[in-house]
């Protein structure tokens, strides 16, 4: 996967909390480290900074002095700002974006850019060559988008909507989204 770093994670911050600041913009992750540490250990993890510490691999008192602003989260930074992202939208409010979303039907309003799409094979013949897509969701599509909560769960909406565009609708071409892949740092949204 592009963009990853050694430990596995997205550098960055992430498609998925890119779709949430997109599709929820008045549930942006707060700016500030101390107040991300805060949201997330108290939304995510229930308000235990012992299960935060074990699921970001550091002590328990790193994360007390996140919070606290008495140490930055320096290694951590990016998750954590994916996660304060992650966590400032609600099951309720994805789900009443969703349904607004569907009601839109095959024309959401919203289109995405997939930079550097890298394409299919043909037949055999290699017909693979990187180039910026841009696609026009579906309300279904924008519906799941806000629904995903993970991040290849966003990946696979963005390749089937690929795989559409390929193939003009349902009808034509044959394409699933496994024939494509993208840099998952370079899709951008727009509309609404």
């Amino acid at each position: 996967m592009s963009g990853a770093n050694e430990e596995g994670e997205i550098d960055g911050l992430g498609m998925n909390a890119r779709v949430k600041e997109f599709l929820f913009p008045s549930r942006t992750a707060p700016a500030r480290a101390t107040t991300q540490a805060t949201h997330v250990r108290d939304r995510k993890y229930n308000g235990s900074t012992k299960a935060m510490a074990a699921a970001y691999g550091v002590t328990p008192r790193t994360v007390e002095r996140w919070i606290a602003g008495t140490r930055k989260p320096v290694k951590h930074a990016d998750r954590l700002q994916r996660d304060a992202t992650d966590v400032q939208t609600t099951p309720r409010g994805r789900e009443r974006r969703a349904r607004e979303m569907e009601a839109r039907g095959d024309r959401s309003g919203v289109g995405a850019r997939v930079g550097r799409a890298n394409t299919f094979q043909i037949r055999g013949s290699d017909a693979v060559r990187a180039r910026d897509v841009y696609l026009d969701l579906t309300g279904a599509q924008v519906a799941a988008l806000a629904r995903a909560t993970e991040e290849s769960e966003v990946q696979h909406i963005i390749k089937q909507a690929l795989a559409d565009y390929f193939n003009g609708g349902s009808v034509y071409g044959g394409f699933s989204a496994d024939d494509f892949d993208f840099d998952i740092n370079d899709v951008d949204y727009s509309g609404a």
